[in-house]
């Protein structure tokens, strides 16, 4: 599939694209200078998918002041007449073609929510058409996609703005100031779970009696993925499917490295090896449904090097207790989106000695040498422990992270910033070590990451040398959009 991507033209130009498509409507009535965005100006935004999660992010949007929903796109036609009712805006512009969107200048800003394998190419095509991007998690499907949208952003000058909000959580921010105080020393060890035991969150999502190649642009959905007859589940079910999705670590493991990333400043691990199977949803998916991944982070000058163990099971019939965890030498913090409790306990100085230790087998001469020494080295002031302690966290019941999330994009817009809290460096940082996660699981292998160069790297941690990219050829055929 990767070699198919490769051979897929992702050079687009939206406008030009458009103007070589016949039947494509060009609001260009519509007058407007979108290069400036005055801070009282109302931000006028799209939304690209209008599933599950285009349906959150636009309400989480709109949950900010100043902010229009203009236009909205989907290949399924119920979804567009949907969307219409539910944002109670009967005039908005539908379409099935992103494309459509783009050259509107009445749109400020496009939400990027669809599939997966869809993303990169959107965003890009956006940054190009001038518009700023809220792009959903993962950013990018593959390895070697990343550094493009990069390249896209930094040359566009556009905002843009990865959406994985629970780093814009009060919980969040929190943790990350204990963390930058030392409250729990040096971290050593971080693990998080994420377990699931029922259809829905199992991603076997509803699907609509009318589902058909009449009723949706199957063709469009494909877009670079292998083309296949039209099967309604694979078009509502994506995230079962590798050809579309990232599987269960880039719907929840990354969320959970976006957040590690976030608290500890880190830029990522440089050794990730995956094990899993499918154990139950045996449904005709393709990806695991249980899947376990250590990470190695190396020591960088904002921590001590660290490992990461990440779970994900979907078949746990047993008692789910979802927690992360980040563990260092003198204490804990176990947090939510909600809330975090931080447990401080130090070690006294002194070692100790006796009841299962060796000092028993020692002479008695030797256990009274012994205990002269001990006493000598260790006063009574280094035998105590400081008394463990416990501060409990709990998040401003107002606190809405993915409101948050969106505001500080949309506070970037208005100021003409590129520095969101989770712009695309960010973004691809906290992406890599998913895409890495399947990418082990699938080819049963450590795979080795250079995470400052954000390049495949040798087992030595010595950046692998890219190939050359194959030259291609410009054309006005824009990639064809997904849900």
């Amino acid at each position: 599939m990767i070699s198919s991507r490769r051979k897929f033209i992702k050079t687009i130009s939206a406008a030009s694209a458009l103007a070589a498509v016949p039947g494509i409507a060009k609001p260009f009535n519509i007058i407007r200078d979108l290069k400036k965005i005055s801070p009282n100006d109302r931000l006028r935004i799209a939304t690209i998918g209008m599933g599950i999660q285009g349906h959150y992010d636009t309400k989480a949007a709109l949950r900010n002041p100043d902010v229009e929903l203009v236009a909205a796109a989907d290949l399924y036609d119920g979804r567009l007449v949907t969307a219409k009712t539910a944002f109670n805006n009967p005039g908005m512009f539908t379409t099935r073609d992103y494309r459509e969107i783009l050259v509107r200048p009445d749109v400020d800003a496009v939400l990027v929510v669809t599939p997966d394998h869809w993303h990169d190419h959107i965003t890009i095509a956006a940054l190009n058409a001038g518009k700023h991007v809220y792009c959903e998690k993962p950013m990018v499907q593959h390895l070697d996609e990343g550094k493009a949208v990069i390249a896209a952003w930094k040359k566009s000058g556009k905002t843009m703005q990865v959406g994985s909000q629970r780093i814009s959580s009060a919980s969040f921010q929190e943790a990350k100031r204990l963390v930058q105080a030392g409250e729990i020393g040096p971290i050593n060890y971080i693990e998080s779970n994420n377990d699931r035991f029922n259809a829905i969150g199992a991603w076997n999502y509803s699907i609509p009696p009318d589902a058909s190649p009449q009723t949706l642009d199957w063709d469009k959905f494909l877009g670079d993925a292998p083309k296949r007859p039209f099967e309604a589940k694979r078009f509502f079910r994506w995230r079962n499917y590798k050809d579309y999705g990232t599987g269960v670590a880039g719907d929840l493991f990354v969320h959970l490295i976006t957040g590690v990333h976030f608290v500890t400043g880190s830029l990522g691990p440089n050794r990730i090896f995956s094990s899993g199977n499918l154990a139950y949803w045996k449904d005709g998916r393709d990806v695991p449904d249980v899947m376990t991944s250590i990470m190695d982070y190396p020591k960088t000058d904002q921590h001590e090097a660290f490992q990461m163990v990440l779970r994900v099971n979907f078949a746990n019939a047993g008692k789910i207790s979802n927690v992360t965890r980040i563990i260092g030498s003198e204490g804990q913090i176990e947090f939510s989106e909600d809330n975090l409790i931080l447990t401080k306990k130090k070690l006294p100085l002194a070692p100790g000695y006796g009841n299962y230790d060796s000092y028993f087998t020692f002479t008695p001469e030797v256990q009274q040498e012994f205990v002269k020494q001990y006493d000598a080295q260790f006063p009574p002031e280094t035998r105590r422990a400081e008394p463990a302690k416990e501060v409990k966290f709990e998040a401003p019941k107002d606190d809405d992270a993915h409101a948050k999330h969106f505001g500080d994009f949309f506070a970037n817009v208005r100021s003409g910033s590129q520095g969101t809290i989770e712009d695309p460096v960010f973004g691809f940082r906290a992406a890599a070590p998913v895409l890495a996660c399947n990418e082990s699981y699938f080819e049963k292998r450590p795979v080795y990451w250079d995470p400052v160069s954000m390049s495949r790297a040798t087992p030595d941690g010595k950046p692998t040398v890219a190939k050359k990219p194959v030259a291609v050829k410009k054309t006005t055929l824009a990639k064809k959009p997904r849900t």
